[in-house]
């Protein structure tokens, strides 16, 4: 439901058009729509398992799923696909809310400098970064339970998301 929101405010199904678009608006999306990015954040901690949402599986519990049954190559494709799945989640939120390969604040013009460190480079930065607060927030938050989680999905994540496209819809057609 967050990219709808995405998709409303760039007019635009296309990836390089969302990002053209927050360079015409000379705005990150993460600014316009801090609503749909917490929880577009938030979904994608939960859809990669992270902690506090790791609740298929969890390293403490010496007898838990993949954790006996693989090993050796086995267990290292499930954990890599684990940060894969990482990966894709940080290159999608850089490119939908942080302007993909676009530098810091491309309206500003004082900050022009900062054309010459090429695109490639600041869709990485922006993308460790993102990596980086995956890793910090599985190393801080204590993990929920079941309930808790589909509480939070079914109840907040999704009413809000619901209502930010609302809002978005409603801003968009009356300006």
């Amino acid at each position: 439901m967050t990219l709808v929101s995405m998709v409303l405010m760039a007019g635009t199904l296309s990836m390089v058009g969302i990002v053209e678009s927050q360079r015409e608006a000379g705005l990150w999306f993460a600014f316009a729509q801090p609503v749909a990015f917490v929880v577009f954040f938030i979904g994608g901690l939960a859809e990669t398992n992270r902690a506090p949402f790791d609740l298929p599986e969890a390293e403490q519990e010496l007898t838990g799923g993949f954790h006996t049954e693989y090993s050796g190559m086995r267990f290292a494709l499930f954990f890599l696909a684990e940060y894969a799945n990482m990966i894709v989640i940080s290159c999608v939120a850089t490119t939908l809310f942080l302007g993909g390969w676009l530098r810091p604040f491309p309206s500003v013009e004082v900050l022009g400098f900062l054309e010459f460190v090429p695109s490639w480079i600041w869709f990485l930065f922006k993308t460790f970064v993102f990596l980086y607060v995956f890793l910090w927030i599985r190393a801080t938050l204590p993990r929920y339970r079941y309930d808790q989680l589909m509480r939070l999905g079914w109840k907040v994540l999704i009413p809000i998301a619901i209502g930010n496209v609302v809002v978005t819809g409603v801003a968009k057609v009356l300006l």
